[in-house]
């Protein structure tokens, strides 16, 4: 007898759909597994077989054939499971031949007792079934919340194997899984740090004010105990909020890379990843025989944070490079191509030198001059040239850490400004995506349209990329910058102090590096 369930499998943050075949021939007893399976897959054939005997109902005695349609693409993980012993049940009669199974997507990894066990990935193939045309979309207990993100499909919630082959056979109703989305709006405000925490440092704050409403690249440069850190793991209280695309892009990612939060279904803030400086290449753009999301792209839509820069290996900073200008990371393997998302924001954190009190007022420097070239050197020409922002952040005295501050802004108040600025962005640019738009994500001719200069704007920036000697990336970094700070002023031109602050935040290179 020949049945059909169906299931679906990832190719890195996308999904697509599975067909499980199942057939039965009453001659001698077999379990035949085909379709491209790895072994995670193979292994199926005994949880199966065990599960639905420990679910109290019987095992066919027959020569059974199980294909995973379409046959030449790879099968991975134990996703399969349950579809897989679905179809055997349809094919059987145990659950009841008249039971049509084609709008329905099932989903989820069997335990030995027949209980439904959670998989990552969830909600890419959620997205994948809909895409398909499936209406109900089956999926474990503890991943359901997370599929019911997605709109236009059903979602039900398996605990173990008998409560679908009740609900199948009309015995028992599941009742279908909701997402609360005003609860993801209300949680999308929240964030456990302030800029109020924050003493002093005003031009920094200006800096990272600048950043988030441009969505810039920033380097921090000075001193230990400066606060250095303390701003970076702010930044994302200002950006703003996450708009329900964007949470499910990012939730996919962490979805399939298997770090969603536990009891998290859907991301509501940006994320903020801040990896130590051991990492290997692999681990910050992903990859691995089964390509998995690196860091650049678990912060998509956020902010990835590298303290103590230099400390990083060449190789690693280096491999910042083609993401940070084209926003996606490719993977290519004997087995296929997978592309990741990562359009992150960059936050590089640096001391002046090793021993950290190269140019201070008060403490002495122990460092040979060598010593500090070679130390600032481990950041490359290219890396340099793709932060926009480079901002140095001066020793704090006794009066500016004991007092308080009295032009102090909490981050909700510079979070309006932020959004006022992309607002007044998305303005100017009718007919922009619909993603949340940033002057930093301006192409050539992007710049060349929306950055129109004043006289007095113009020639300043002239004698800035003569005597600066600024590059081609360089010139149109400065253009962006100046374009954030005319938003911020709600200018439709870009003037001369847009420009005089937008050279004085990418001028800092000339003093490290020379």
């Amino acid at each position: 007898m020949l049945s059909a369930a169906y299931s679906a499998g990832l190719c890195g943050i996308d999904g697509f759909p599975v067909t499980v075949e199942c057939n039965q021939k009453n001659n001698l007893k077999g379990f035949e597994l085909v379709g491209l399976p790895d072994l995670a897959v193979k292994e199926a054939k005994e949880r199966v077989r065990t599960a639905c005997s420990n679910s109290g109902y019987p095992f066919p005695y027959s020569h059974i054939t199980v294909n995973l349609a379409p046959a030449d693409r790879k099968k991975e993980g134990s996703a399969f499971d349950v579809a897989i012993l679905t179809a055997i049940f349809h094919s059987s009669g145990i659950i009841r031949r008249d039971v049509s199974l084609e709008q329905r997507c099932i989903v989820g990894e069997l335990s030995l007792s027949g209980d439904v066990r959670g998989v990552r990935g969830i909600l890419c193939m959620c997205v994948a079934a809909k895409e398909n045309g499936f209406t109900e979309f089956y999926a474990p207990a503890e991943n359901a919340v997370e599929a019911a993100a997605v709109e236009g499909i059903t979602v039900y919630a398996l605990h173990n194997m008998r409560e679908l082959v009740m609900h199948l056979n009309g015995e028992q109703t599941l009742t279908p899984v909701a997402c609360d989305r005003s609860a993801f709006t209300e949680a999308s405000a929240q964030y456990p740090f302030d800029f109020l925490d924050v003493r002093g440092q005003a031009m920094a704050k200006r800096a990272m004010e600048i950043a988030a409403a441009g969505g810039h690249n920033i380097l921090l440069i000075g001193p230990p105990g400066t606060g250095k850190s303390m701003l970076a793991k702010r930044l994302p209280s200002i950006l703003p909020p996450l708009t329900f695309a964007e949470a499910i892009e990012t939730t996919k990612i962490h979805s399939v890379a298997g770090v969603l939060p536990e009891g998290v279904s859907l991301l509501s803030v940006r994320p903020f990843r801040s990896p130590h400086h051991t990492m290997s290449p692999v681990s910050l753009v992903g990859g691995g025989i089964n390509p998995m999301p690196g860091e650049v792209s678990l912060a998509d839509n956020g902010v990835l944070f590298l303290d103590e820069l230099p400390e990083f290996p060449k190789q690693v900073t280096d491999a910042l490079r083609q993401p940070l200008e084209d926003r996606r990371v490719t993977i290519t393997r004997a087995n296929g191509r997978v592309t990741f998302p990562c359009s992150f924001m960059l936050v590089g954190a640096m001391n002046p030198c090793r021993c950290g009190y190269f140019g201070h007022p008060t403490r002495k420097c122990t460092c040979k001059p060598e010593d500090v070239r070679r130390y600032v050197s481990r950041i490359s020409g290219p890396m340099l040239d793709r932060m926009d922002i480079q901002i140095e952040l001066p020793s704090l005295s006794y009066d500016e850490i004991s007092a308080p501050d009295p032009h102090a802004q909490s981050s909700a108040t510079v979070r309006e400004r932020v959004i006022a600025a992309r607002a007044f962005a998305r303005k100017r640019m009718e007919g922009a995506p619909e993603a949340v738009f940033c002057n930093a994500q301006l192409d050539a001719a992007g710049v060349h349209k929306f950055c129109a200069l004043d006289g007095d704007a113009s020639a300043l920036l002239k004698a800035a990329y003569d005597r600066m000697g600024l590059s081609a990336r360089g010139y149109d970094r400065i253009l962006r910058v100046a374009r954030t700070i005319a938003d911020l002023a709600a200018s439709d031109l870009i003037r001369a102090p847009h420009i005089a602050e937008a050279i004085q935040l990418r001028s800092l290179d000339r003093k490290y590096w020379g």
